[in-house]
């Protein structure tokens, strides 16, 4: 099933160079609407699965792994609220490289510190006095009042974060993602063809076609 091919349409004017006249109209997909997961879908943790995105793996491949079916690819993208898959879903290995070369300029600079983050600092008895992952600047340091009573003062806690470290923990952060299982998709499309019908309006044509016009032809 095709998300595409769900959208509902919109008949506008044409403004294509060769229309016959002014008032020839055109139909054009909605590409405004859009499907969401039901709320008690996603209250319910027993609905899902998660899944590693492994290198190479896309949206539809993953789709007719679970589902048997590529194109129900938008499942798994509304699943996890991706609207912009460029920006959310994680590049493969050469393409990251590719990327970072890209941004960065060279190899060496891909290393240079991107910042720094705080290093897990224990106590004599080994309880964690200061957590590690914190962002926090070059100069950090911690202090803690020992067993004695006297005072360790400006312990060393800030490692750098290369500009690689940073970019591969950033991708490696999208690579977890939320699965639908199989039997709840039927509900699911079923949910998103109630979406995309139209509601009765000014513009309502009939339940997959709304009406709009040009504000140039209509002396707006």
């Amino acid at each position: 099933m095709s998300y595409f091919n769900e959208l509902p349409n919109i008949s506008t004017p044409s403004l294509l160079p060769n229309r016959t006249r002014n008032d020839e109209m055109v139909l054009v997909k909605n590409l405004f609407k859009r499907a969401k997961l039901r709320t008690d879908f996603d209250s319910v943790i027993t609905a899902f699965d998660f899944a590693t995105i492994s290198d190479g793996d896309r949206p539809d491949t993953i789709a007719e792994s679970v589902y048997g079916d590529p194109e129900l690819d938008w499942v798994i993208l509304i699943t996890n609220n991706i609207t912009n898959l460029r920006e959310r879903w994680p590049l493969s290995h050469d393409d990251l490289y590719k990327y970072m070369l890209d941004k960065y300029g060279s190899d060496q600079a891909m290393y240079e510190v991107h910042h720094y983050r705080s290093m897990e600092i224990r106590d004599e008895f080994g309880r964690v006095v200061m957590q590690a992952g914190y962002e926090v600047d070059e100069d950090f340091t911690v202090s803690y009042l020992t067993a004695s009573g006297s005072v360790r003062n400006n312990i060393p806690a800030a490692g750098p974060v290369s500009n690689y470290e940073y970019e591969t923990d950033l991708n490696n952060s999208k690579k977890i993602i939320k699965v639908l299982k199989p039997e709840y998709v039927s509900a699911m499309i079923s949910d998103m063809r109630k979406m995309m019908k139209y509601q009765t309006s000014s513009q309502f044509f009939d339940k997959v076609t709304k009406v709009t016009y040009n504000p140039r032809e209509n002396g707006v």
